[in-house]
């Protein structure tokens, strides 16, 4: 169950509440975002709602059985649109496009993609300083340093960050140069790092984990919810299973189910969810046709060259040509 309290609500409101929820049965957990201040009660004893909907703090309540609650659309049936400023959007009518190469590199690098986003009209570019590798020779990306040529490159261009931190100590280092956390799926279920992020004012977008289940994931984004923050993403990258012809098998059902399960927006990542370029437009289509509000892939000048995920990466041609076959979706 959850209790929308009024935005003012007094702390000696909000404990005499309390109070009365857990002489009804039931256990509660306040939790302050930075919109709204909720009461997330859990018990089995049925009870009459209305002994709790008529108090003056009380703005709403909802019947949410699931695990996962504040992200849930049992509670909130028109989706959330992520702002991140200068008119640019994730979720709602128009299908987000993001982009860049699995790794920043160098100045040079950096430079040329943010300036293909920027004549194909892209808002948002990906990038990653701190790589998280399977095997530790692997180039495991140029940190913060990186970080502030990355952030040069789309900052004269307008142009939104989004990279991955992989632990609770790089939120700060991290937060001026960005726009959005990324969560990669190989920490989507540290919630350490997950509740750290529920107190930045940031967004922060959340991989499906190698193998996780989608009830998994809902349950990582509710961490970061209950944490204080309501700006959250999920991503759809395809997990690890039995077929071995490409790198992970994207699960298209996800789209739909995720759509249907939360309020939040949910991007696709054909890149990591295929792993083989060829396939990546392909795959990149069918998640906007079932219900994706956008996609994130990988582009690089020479992907041969690329320093990472070379194979699954679309030169500047191939990104062009998906960005027009998107908009063309877009329009039908």
């Amino acid at each position: 169950m959850i209790l929308q309290l009024e935005h003012n609500t007094k702390s000696k409101d909000i404990l005499s509440l309390t109070e009365t929820i857990t002489g009804l049965g039931y256990k509660s957990t306040h939790v302050k975002t930075q919109r709204e201040n909720y009461l997330i009660c859990i018990g089995n004893k049925e009870i009459d709602i209305r002994q709790l909907g008529h108090l003056p703090v009380v703005k709403d309540i909802h019947r949410v059985s699931d695990q996962y609650k504040l992200v849930s659309r049992k509670w909130k049936t028109n989706y959330t649109s992520i702002n991140l400023g200068d008119d640019v959007y994730i979720g709602g009518k128009e299908k987000t496009i993001i982009a860049g190469p699995c790794s920043i590199e160098s100045e040079d690098q950096a430079e040329s993609i943010a300036e293909h986003l920027s004549q194909q009209g892209i808002k948002i570019m990906r990038g990653g300083v701190f790589k998280p590798r399977s095997s530790p020779y692997a180039f495991r990306g140029l940190g913060l340093e990186g970080m502030k040529l990355f952030h040069n490159a789309c900052k004269k261009r307008g142009i939104k960050i989004i990279t991955e931190v992989m632990q609770a100590s790089q939120i700060e280092e991290l937060y001026p140069y960005i726009d959005i956390f990324q969560v990669g799926a190989r920490n989507s279920q540290n919630y350490n790092l997950l509740d750290a992020l529920g107190e930045s004012d940031k967004p922060v977008m959340i991989k499906r984990g190698i193998s996780g289940s989608i009830d998994e994931l809902l349950c990582s984004a509710e961490y970061v919810f209950s944490a204080g923050n309501e700006d959250i993403i999920l991503c759809e990258r395809g997990i690890r299973t039995f077929e071995t012809s490409y790198r992970n098998t994207f699960d298209i059902n996800a789209i739909q189910v995720l759509k249907d399960k939360t309020h939040l927006p949910v991007l696709a990542d054909p890149s990591h969810g295929v792993g083989i370029r060829d396939y990546v437009p392909g795959i990149a289509m069918a998640a906007i046709v079932a219900g994706a509000d956008g996609v994130i892939y990988e582009v690089h000048p020479s992907p041969e060259k690329a320093l990472s995920d070379g194979q699954q990466t679309l030169n500047f041609q191939e990104s062009e040509a998906l960005i027009q076959k998107i908009k063309v979706l877009e329009k039908l």
